[in-house]
C-alpha cells in the first residue's frame, strides 16, 4: 500500500506539470525580416540574435517556433504577432 507521504508526492508532481504550447511563425511574402526581428524582440522577448535567427529558419523552412510556453502567456504574444501582420498560431 501507498504510504500518504507517497500520495502526496505524487500529487504535486501532477499539479506541476503544464502542458507547453509553441507559437509557430510562418513565412510569407510580405513582411522585412527587419520588421519580423523588430516583432519578435518587442512581442517574443527574444535578442536581436534570436530573432534574426528566427526570420531566417522562417524564410528558408518556412515556419520556426518562435516561443514556448503555458497556453495563456502565448495566447496575447500570438495576437501581437497577427496585429503586426505576421502569421503564426498556436499549437
Amino acid at each position: 500500500m501507498s504510504t500518504k507521504e507517497e500520495i502526496s508526492e505524487e500529487l504535486l508532481v501532477k499539479d506541476k506539470t503544464v502542458k507547453q504550447r509553441e507559437i509557430v511563425l510562418f513565412n510569407d511574402e510580405v513582411n522585412t525580416f527587419d520588421h519580423v526581428i523588430d516583432t519578435l524582440i518587442a512581442v517574443c522577448e527574444h535578442s536581436p540574435e534570436q530573432a534574426e535567427q528566427c526570420s531566417l529558419i522562417v524564410h528558408y523552412n518556412g515556419k520556426c517556433t518562435v516561443k514556448t510556453g503555458e497556453y495563456n502567456d502565448l495566447k496575447p504574444r500570438c495576437s501581437r504577432l497577427l496585429q503586426a501582420g505576421l502569421s503564426a498560431e498556436i499549437v
